[in-house]
């Protein structure tokens, strides 16, 4: 991981809910992929850039430990740190933590970067990220 993880804020929407009153299963996925491009921005790589390269990041594999629930109008930071490892994948690490403190949840995964054409993992998925990244010390690289 990064020394410091990456961490942006997002108040839970009421069509976002469910019928208990806390936030849909589903829409913790959506947060943390909202995160994640995010992150990527903050580091200087854009959507488009990535598409231009021929790239594009894909999700492999994802754990979710829900902790404590969100409700309509909760402040949530997410944050998101990458793990780099040797190999196509890498690690990610989010964290959702209520206003108060209280943590929400905690999202593993697994990524990697595709090669559009290809349709295949890139060997080494912090290459294409270090060439675009205006800041590829903030994703670790």
């Amino acid at each position: 991981m990064t020394d410091q993880d990456f961490t942006t804020r997002v108040t839970v929407r009421g069509y976002e809910t469910d019928t208990q009153g806390h936030l849909n299963q589903a829409v913790y996925l959506q947060y943390a992929e909202h995160a994640r491009w995010e992150y990527l921005q903050a580091a200087g790589i854009r959507q488009a850039d990535l598409l231009a390269e021929g790239v594009g990041p894909v999700v492999l594999e994802t754990t979710v430990k829900y902790l404590r629930e969100l409700r309509a109008g909760d402040t949530v930071e997410i944050s998101c740190a990458f793990g780099w490892r040797e190999g196509k994948t890498f690690q990610v690490v989010q964290r959702l933590t209520r206003e108060d403190g209280v943590p929400a949840a905690e999202i593993t995964g697994v990524g990697g970067i595709l090669d559009l054409a290809a349709r295949r993992l890139v060997a080494d998925p912090r290459e294409p990220l270090r060439a675009l990244a205006s800041d590829p010390a903030l994703l670790g690289l």
